[in-house]
């Protein structure tokens, strides 16, 4: 079974990466949920981000706000891909610096990164990729957008009677 690790700087950034754990959970994809601060637990950091993949994680998203060094810094010591998910914290600047600080990564540290307080799409993202190589999960994401899809028709035939 594939298992998407979700990690975040401080138990701030919960409401925002529940999001994720929610719409992963309905496609049945395991999820490992950890507190991970790369600047107040940079050892655990460390460990994590060089032992994700030994306990079977197939990709890993990472919220971080303000600086928001963690998802860059655990795609430096992992193999996974990464998915960072810029989140407004109260120390933010409007969010950007956290949007910034995960988009502007260097050649070769690749980081996916969402928008501002994206967590659901990272959740989807992340189904995506498992979906790659996982027709199970592959058919729940083609419901889940033709889900979308249909929505947007009952919408349209609602505001036309």
């Amino acid at each position: 079974m594939s298992k998407v690790g979700i990690i975040m700087g401080s138990t701030s950034d919960m409401p925002i990466m529940e999001k994720a754990i929610e719409v992963l959970k309905g496609f049945d994809i395991e999820v490992e949920v950890d507190i991970v601060s790369a600047h107040r637990t940079p050892d655990k950091l460390f460990d994590y981000g060089k032992n994700a993949h030994i306990r079977g994680i197939n990709v890993i998203i990472a919220g971080a706000g303000g600086a928001a060094h963690l998802p860059g810094m655990v795609a430096s010591l992992s193999p996974l891909p990464v998915i960072g998910v810029p989140v407004k914290s109260r120390n933010s600047i409007d969010g950007w610096d956290s949007v910034l600080s995960i988009l502007q990564m260097p050649g070769g540290v690749p980081v996916a990164t969402v928008a501002l307080d994206g967590a659901l799409n990272a959740g989807i993202l992340a189904a995506q990729i498992i979906g790659a190589t996982d027709k199970c999960v592959l058919d729940k994401v083609q419901i889940y957008k033709e889900g979308l899809k249909q929505k947007v028709i009952k919408g349209a035939k609602e505001i036309q009677q």
